[in-house]
């Protein structure tokens, strides 16, 4: 009876493990977020205009954006483990040098420095969920950790905002050192790779393994050499200019969503929190039942991979184009119900997007090809708030902003469904070329 019980119990570990990596991104955003909530305290406090915000807004994606690939290589090389908990301890440290800086500068610098320790963070839960999930729960393991980052809004924009207004914006950011520095002794205490999971029980392990999930350990092509190959892809572009053109509209809310409420709508720091949270809250839902519970419903019902995933990856960048409707109103409902249908759709889209990288990766290229697109993503992250705030200060309105949002979705539907193709495995770089050696042959 104790083995027996002793099994039951082991059963369902990988969806222990799915759980953790979804706080992890649920404290990654809280540290993201905690900027925008604070920010017009901070406009204040240092006399800051709306250029300068956009500024501070894009320090995190700088650098964030600019390592994803130097990440992805890192990561394919010593593994989500060790990278992880690095990672996890320097977000913390960040987050606490921002909470003790003294002007423009010091934040921006470490708005930087938290780029630099979140780099990891998604690549990392892309590449832990491929090796702890068959293929056929994929898009609802990879839903959970994506949801966690619209969820964050939800909980995290009203727990920052109230600790801002009674305790002043420093604590803000001192709140999230604190539970950053949680996350870090628990994902240090629980998370293993599967192979190496001793609480991890013999039948789980092949359930996994039969189901077709990513293999462990390096591929036989060296880093450079695999970062080479993945940009001579035509998947690999289609997948990151589809998933930058869903960065830029995704960040644009993340960062200037409680601006444009405080700024357009006139409303408070808290009303305009309260607010924010609902579309949040939608995302969320629509990320785990669409984005997740769907698709895995449909493909375990015998329905095509390809065509369930793309269908949903593009209704939902088509569903993205309601910012368009933001245009032409005033009404603070009617633009949150706007807001709310755009972010669900592209909340719906994205764990198809993060689910790619271990579907479409070539053995040892998941945290390369995670790491392409991530950057290519986060680079919107960057330029959005800059563009967005040069927008706003110079018309003193979000119309033009909000168009130019729509228009990248455009672009970004084209890319994934004239570039992307099938949802398959790209060869690996040796096989190819044995390919051709025997043609030539």
């Amino acid at each position: 009876m104790t083995t027996q019980n002793k099994q039951r119990n082991h059963t369902q570990r990988r969806w222990r493990i799915g759980g953790l990596l979804g706080i992890g991104v649920l404290v990654n955003y809280f540290d993201r977020i905690s900027l925008s909530v604070a920010a017009p305290q901070l406009q204040q406090e240092f006399h800051l205009s709306s250029s300068d915000l956009g500024l501070l807004f894009s320090a995190f994606f700088w650098t964030y954006a600019l390592l994803q690939i130097p990440t992805g290589l890192i990561l394919d090389r010593f593994g989500v483990t060790r990278v992880g908990r690095w990672g996890a301890l320097l977000w913390g440290v960040a987050s606490t040098l921002t909470a003790c800086a003294g002007g423009f500068g010091g934040i921006f610098a470490a708005r930087a420095l938290l780029g630099v320790a979140e780099a990891p963070g998604f690549p990392v839960s892309a590449k832990a969920t491929g090796y702890w999930f068959p293929r056929r729960e994929r898009a609802m393991a990879t839903a959970i950790f994506d949801a966690a980052a619209k969820f964050s809004n939800v909980i995290g924009v009203p727990l920052v905002a109230l600790t801002v207004v009674h305790l002043g914006w420093r604590w803000g950011f001192g709140l999230t050192a604190l539970l950053s520095l949680a996350y870090f002794v628990a994902f240090t205490l629980i998370y293993r790779d599967p192979s190496q999971d001793s609480k991890l029980s013999d039948s789980e392990y092949r359930y996994i393994v039969d189901g077709g999930a990513a293999v462990e350990g390096m591929g036989q092509t060296g880093s450079l050499a695999m970062l080479g190959y993945l940009l001579q892809q035509r998947k690999v572009w289609g997948l990151s200019i589809g998933f930058a053109a869903y960065g830029y509209v995704f960040y644009l809310f993340l960062t200037w969503l409680p601006g444009y409420l405080v700024q357009t709508m006139h409303m408070s720091i808290l009303k305009s929190a309260s607010y924010a949270a609902i579309p949040w809250i939608f995302a969320t839902l629509s990320d785990l039942l669409v984005g997740g519970w769907l698709i895995d419903h449909l493909i375990a019902r015998g329905h095509d991979e390809t065509r369930v995933r793309k269908g949903v990856l593009l209704g939902g960048m088509l569903l993205g184009l309601a910012v368009f409707g933001t245009t032409s109103t005033t009404d603070p409902n009617i633009a949150i119900i706007w807001i709310t249908i755009a972010l669900s759709g592209l909340a719906a889209a994205a764990p198809v997007g993060w689910s790619l990288p271990s579907l479409i990766a070539p053995r040892g290229g998941t945290g390369t090809v995670g790491g392409i697109m991530n950057f290519a993503n986060n680079m919107m992250g960057a330029i959005a708030p800059i563009v967005t705030g040069y927008i706003v200060g110079s018309t003193h309105s979000f119309t033009n902003a909000f168009l130019v949002a729509g228009v990248m979705l455009i672009i970004g539907v084209i890319a994934f469904v004239f570039l992307l193709g099938r949802i398959e495995a790209i060869p690996e770089p040796a096989t190819k070329t044995v390919c051709q050696a025997r043609q030539q042959g």
